[in-house]
Order: C-alpha cells, then sequence, then structure tokens
C-alpha cells in the first residue's frame, strides 16, 4: 500500500489546535428554515463558552437567484478556503437543469473525501424499534457516480459513469479503521456490490480486504449492499462503523437516521486535509420556514462536532449533554415524539433556551457525554512514481447508435474489420445479443461491439482509429469507445452478460 506520511505532506495538512484563541469559521446561515435553526445554535454555542472567529457568507437559493449555478460566489469560496472551516444551514436547490448541487460542489472543490454521519438511538425518551443502535456511516465523498459525468448517447439510452480510483478507496477506508481506533470502535465493515460490478466495486473491496490487516486490533467483515441494508434496517446492533462508497453511504446514512429515531436529528461532518464542514442531516424544509417549530438539533450535533474539531472539547459536551438532559427532561420541537410523562412541546427559540438553561447539567436518562481528547488521523495515499506491472491494448468496445436488427449491425460491422481485429461480440444494455442471442431479448437503439485482437493478441493503438474511420464510412453512428486494457496479464474489463 502507498502511505506516507513525510514532512512535506504534512506541511499541506491543516492542523487544528487550541491554543485558546477563537477559532475561525465561516457560517452559512442557508435557506428555509436555515436561518431560524442556525441562530439558535450560535446561541447555545455561544452561552457554553464557544470561541469562534465567526465569518458570514451567503450562500444557496438567494445565489442561485442571481444567475450563479453553483450557489456560491468566488468570494464566498475564497473565504472557506482562506479558513478552512465551514458551519453550514440547510440549503434550497432550484429543480430543474443547470444547476449543482452545492454540497457537492463544496466536498469536491476543496476535497473533502470524508463524510462521517453518527446514528445512535435515544430510547427510551425518543422511540425507536431499536434501543441500542450506535452505528457510524462513514462515506467516500469525491468519486463513484456522484462525480455526476452524464451523458445521452442515443434516442432512448442515457449513461453516468461511475468513476472508483484505487487512492480513493484507499483513504476512505483508512479513514474508518483509523476512526474506530480513536473512538473506540471495535468492527469496521465494508458494503459493496462487487458481485456485479467485479471492477468498480470489485476494488473498493479489494484494497478494504489489503488495509484491514494492518488494524488486527479491529473485527472487520464485508456485505453486499443489498443485504447489507436490510440487515442494517433489521439488526443495526450488528454493526459498529460502516464504510462505503459515495452513492451507497448517502442512502445508508438516511436509513440509519430514520431507524435510530429521526432524521432531524441526524448530524454530519465532511473533512479533507484542508478544510472541514458541519451540517444537519436534514433539508431546508421551507414550508415551515419562519414558523419557529423546527427542530435544531441536527445543526447543533454538528456544531458539537465542530467544537470537538477546533479543540474545544470541553465545550462539546457541555452543549452535548446540555441537550441530551433537554431531552430527558421532555422538552422537544413538533417533530419529535417523545415518551416522557411531562411531555412539552416548544418552538425552535424556546427549545434553544431550554438547552442553555441546562448547561454545565448531566442528563439522567441517558449516559453522560464526556470530553473527548483524540482526533481521527487523516491518511495521505501517495501514488508511486513508477506504475509497476504491464499494460496491453488487447481491442476496443465500439458503442454505436443504431435502430435496426442487430444482425444488420453486425454485417456492417465485419464489412469494417482488418486483418488485425475482429468482431467478437454485441451486446444491448450490457447483455450480449450476438452471436447466438436470445429472440426474446428487448433491445434499445444502444450496441456495444466489441472487437478484439485477431487470435487474442495485442494490438496496435492505431489501428484504432483506422477502424473507426471505416465503420463511419459504413454508415455506422459511432457514439464512443472504450479501450480493452490487459493489466499484468488481467482484463480490465468486464465480459457482457451471456458471454
Amino acid at each position: 500500500m502507498n502511505v506516507q506520511l513525510n514532512q512535506k505532506d504534512l506541511s499541506n495538512l491543516r492542523l487544528i489546535v487550541n491554543d485558546g484563541s477563537p477559532a475561525p469559521v465561516v457560517v452559512a446561515e442557508g435557506d428555509g428554515i436555515g436561518p431560524e435553526i442556525m441562530n439558535a445554535c450560535l446561541r447555545i454555542l455561544e452561552a457554553a463558552g464557544a470561541k469562534l472567529d465567526i465569518k458570514r457568507i451567503a450562500i444557496g437559493e438567494q445565489e442561485y437567484n442571481k444567475g450563479i449555478t453553483s450557489g456560491i460566489t468566488e468570494d464566498a469560496m475564497d473565504i472557506v478556503r482562506s479558513t478552512g472551516l465551514l458551519y453550514k444551514a440547510p440549503i434550497t436547490t432550484p429543480q430543474g437543469g443547470g444547476y449543482k448541487s452545492l454540497n457537492v460542489t463544496l466536498r469536491k472543490a476543496f476535497s473533502m473525501f470524508t463524510n462521517v454521519r453518527p446514528s445512535y438511538s435515544l430510547s427510551p425518551v425518543v422511540p425507536s424499534i431499536h434501543k441500542n443502535m450506535d452505528v457510524v456511516i462513514i462515506r467516500e465523498n469525491e468519486e463513484d457516480l456522484y462525480a455526476g459525468i452524464e451523458h445521452r448517447q442515443t434516442d432512448e439510452v442515457y449513461q453516468c459513469l461511475k468513476l472508483v480510483s484505487r487512492s480513493g478507496c484507499e483513504r476512505i477506508i483508512r479513514y474508518a479503521f483509523e476512526y474506530a481506533m480513536a473512538h473506540g470502535r471495535k468492527k469496521v465493515s465494508c458494503f459493496s456490490k462487487d458481485n456485479i460490478m467485479k471492477l468498480t466495486d470489485g476494488i473498493f473491496h479489494k484494497v478494504f480486504n489489503e488495509v484491514k490487516v494492518e488494524y488486527p486490533e479491529i473485527e472487520s467483515d464485508h456485505w453486499i449492499i443489498d443485504i447489507g441494508t436490510a440487515r442494517l434496517a433489521a439488526r443495526p446492533g450488528d454493526f459498529d462503523v460502516i464504510v462505503t462508497s459515495n452513492l451507497y453511504g448517502d442512502i445508508l446514512s438516511d436509513i440509519a437516521s430514520e431507524i435510530s429515531g429521526s432524521v432531524g436529528i441526524g448530524a454530519s461532518y465532511n473533512k479533507g486535509y484542508d478544510c472541514a464542514m458541519f451540517e444537519a442531516v436534514h433539508g431546508s424544509a421551507p414550508d415551515i420556514a419562519g414558523q419557529n417549530i423546527a427542530n435544531p438539533s441536527g445543526l447543533l450535533l454538528a456544531g458539537v462536532m465542530m467544537m470537538d474539531h477546533v479543540g474545544q472539547h470541553d465545550v462539546a459536551a457541555k452543549v452535548h449533554n446540555a441537550w441530551l438532559k433537554t431531552l430527558d427532561d421532555g422538552i422537544h420541537t413538533a417533530d419529535l415524539k417523545v415518551s416522557h410523562l411531562n411531555e412539552r412541546v416548544v418552538g425552535t427559540n424556546e427549545f434553544a433556551d431550554a438547552v442553555i438553561e441546562r448547561l454545565g447539567q448531566e442528563p439522567r436518562g441517558f449516559k453522560a457525554v464526556k470530553p473527548k481528547r483524540t482526533q481521527t488521523k487523516l491518511p495521505i495515499v501517495n501514488y508511486p512514481d513508477q506504475k509497476s506491472g504491464a499494460k496491453t491494448l488487447h481491442g476496443v468496445d465500439v458503442f454505436a447508435n443504431h435502430a435496426g436488427h442487430v444482425d444488420e449491425l453486425a454485417a456492417l460491422l465485419n464489412n469494417a474489420c482488418s486483418g488485425e481485429v475482429t468482431l467478437k461480440m454485441i451486446s444491448n444494455r450490457g447483455v450480449k445479443v450476438w452471436p447466438n442471442g436470445e429472440a426474446s431479448t428487448l433491445c434499445s437503439d444502444h450496441w456495444r461491439c466489441r472487437f478484439m485482437g485477431s487470435n487474442d493478441k495485442s494490438i496496435d493503438p492505431r489501428c484504432i482509429p483506422q477502424l473507426l474511420a471505416t465503420l463511419i464510412a459504413e454508415g455506422v453512428d459511432v457514439i464512443k469507445t472504450e479501450n480493452l486494457y490487459n493489466f499484468d496479464g488481467q482484463p480490465g474489463y468486464s465480459l457482457a452478460q451471456g458471454q
């Protein structure tokens, strides 16, 4: 594994040190309920003695409405870049084309590669069918389908590219094990779908198996994503820390928050080497904005994690305990159901007041939180200067738009074949349809046509543009190509179903 922590790397790593001075933080109030819950949270943190040097920026809907498709100006990005810490309320992303997800923009722009979402039950005060649930979802934040690379290729077919790198897998998996070490967790579980996506999900599972042996004190296991998700929903006690890729982690963390009691109290943080962002899991809820009924708990718990991040651990524990004591006393906002004889439903501001009144107190129905003294190490993964192993070109997949029968297409393709390459297979939506395809297979107008070197030999890259020129001359509508490489003698491409 290619992991190094050298002086050059550390010079670029922004370390948070509590030296007693206020921690610079950028605050974004967001949209919908964002301004009111952010105000409530900042009041609580200030009352608890948080030392913060706050810089405010405008993001979200108001910026989208000015024609800024990313939802954030370059000036605001510069402020975040210079500070390295963002406390962000939920935002509203306009529906329709042309608008980018601000969360994705921020995570990728500042390489905040890890997303951490704890989910734990507050039973019996907040009812949950899982009374002892305590699971942390650690999600890769930059790759996978969330790269957002999509194309419409034919009248019928659209594609989204799933991009996964070895270094991206290694960073997030190492972070998961380092998190478990720092927080006294006993097990890390990997979720993937490598029985189907053997290359992309396969490398995630492979790197997990390589990394886990370096942490023998941490138990580990692997789950196929579908049965793993079902088991998480039914028996969350089987899990401790779960590490997974971007899309799976997004879905899993919402499921985990909901079954623990409420998405409304879910908090998360995004972290990289130069920037960290703390936020609630829930959205901006514009339908209840300005009514003083929103629950600030998710954003407040994100603020608690932020205080730990900046080294103000006593403040973090004080706020967390006061929040637990408030719920313990039966005081909550309208979105929560509390099993308490003296239940009292309050508004956003009144809930904040109740938490402030309880600062310095500890709950009786919950285990009191103690100040943390450790932080999770951020692994730095470097590529070697020289790649090892042989990479050889053995063929090319040509994707074509064709509205006719597959036999008609095959005749055109075979006419274009030279002596160096031959047509081996045609598939449609991943299913082999030529030669010897099933007549009942439903076909679209999008075809993958696989050409391989004659006698399974490697080919000269210069034959590919020659092949394409001949195909176009034959009237084939070529959409794109994918070269087929072997790495150390092993195919770096998938077979078609039925091949």
